[in-house]
């Protein structure tokens, strides 16, 4: 169109400009292979602070089970350590301010090791789901064999087992009758 100008570069090559920025690669994290990734212990509570509420060994359990785990060092225990003890403290208490501040405290600890969907983006670590794809299509596969009945030559029927179209009982009005 006159008075546009030329189109803009692609965003590839406008790399001079202060917002143009290097594509960085995101790290693929695998679910670890049992018994690839040793369970730490949870520490010892003080005397008099009761044991390790259920969900806390639970929630333990999970981050140690899931595939940021290949990736925490031992100087990650340590942080990890102070942050089960802040979920302990969430399902320890009574008192709906303390949990609130224990919730706010348990989100900002655990974008430093990638325990949410948006944490991870963050952190540029993408999780493979090769695993859950292929299992949907053997699931689409076998469901879509199921809908196909065969007859005797081994043809399918075509629509047995769907539902049938809601639009089959919309009919056309003849034109030039009965319209008032």
């Amino acid at each position: 169109m006159p008075g546009m100008g030329p189109p803009p570069k692609p965003y590839g090559s406008a790399a001079r400009h202060r917002w143009a920025k290097p594509k960085a690669t995101a790290a693929v994290l695998h679910a670890p292979e049992p018994g690839e990734v040793r369970v730490p212990a949870l520490p010892r509570r003080a005397p008099g602070t009761g044991g390790w509420h259920p969900l806390t060994t639970a929630w333990w359990c999970d981050v140690w089970a899931s595939p940021m785990a290949p990736e925490y060092d031992d100087s990650d225990r340590h942080g990890l350590f102070a942050l089960a003890m802040i979920v302990n403290d969430f399902w320890s208490t009574s008192d709906a301010r303390e949990r609130r501040e224990a919730a706010q405290e348990i989100r900002l600890q655990g974008q430093r090791y990638g325990l949410s969907p948006m944490d991870r983006r963050r952190l540029q670590w993408e999780i493979t789901r090769a695993d859950e794809a292929q299992a949907k299509g053997h699931q689409r596969a076998a469901r879509q064999a199921a809908i196909e009945l065969e007859r005797g030559d081994g043809q399918a029927v075509p629509g047995a087992g769907r539902p049938a179209d809601p639009r089959a009982v919309l009919r056309s009005l003849p034109t030039g009758e009965g319209a008032s």
